[in-house]
């Protein structure tokens, strides 16, 4: 029988600019998974809503400012990883204050939904791509 794995909640964003791009980042030297790119976002705190979670994060990582009410629910990500189980509510953005930087990240790409597979991307992002797709 397998030892259950602990479940790790993380939130991420499809920011979609004018053009229908959507902003990836690249995650830098030293963290796990370095050198993949990934949708912005992060962990969860305890006792933190998912909502409130992206908002901090995208503040913290990005350097831009996000309203609630610009955050649209779309899709989540479930993905067994070797440590523990990813689960991974995506939301989209198309209206945020600010020039994303990256503050945390090696690099940051605009991209078509359609070229993101040149893009190295965690397993648990892979399967968003299709549907980002279609949405834009």
């Amino acid at each position: 029988m397998n030892t259950p794995q602990p479940v790790v909640l993380v939130v991420a964003v499809a920011l979609v600019d004018a053009d229908g791009r959507v902003l990836i980042a690249q995650r830098p030297e030293g963290k796990n998974m370095a050198g993949l790119w990934e949708f912005p976002g992060g962990k969860v705190e305890a006792g933190e809503r998912p909502e409130d979670a992206l908002i901090r994060e995208l503040r913290e990582e990005l350097g831009i400012a996000v309203k609630e009410a610009c955050l649209a629910p779309f899709t989540f990500a479930s993905h067994t990883y070797e440590a523990f189980h990813l689960l991974m509510p995506l939301y989209v953005c198309r209206r945020w204050e600010g020039t994303p930087e990256p503050r945390h990240h090696a690099a940051l790409k605009w991209a078509r939904p359609r070229d993101m597979s040149e893009y190295p991307m965690p397993a648990a992002d892979l399967p968003l791509i299709p549907m980002l797709r279609d949405l834009l």
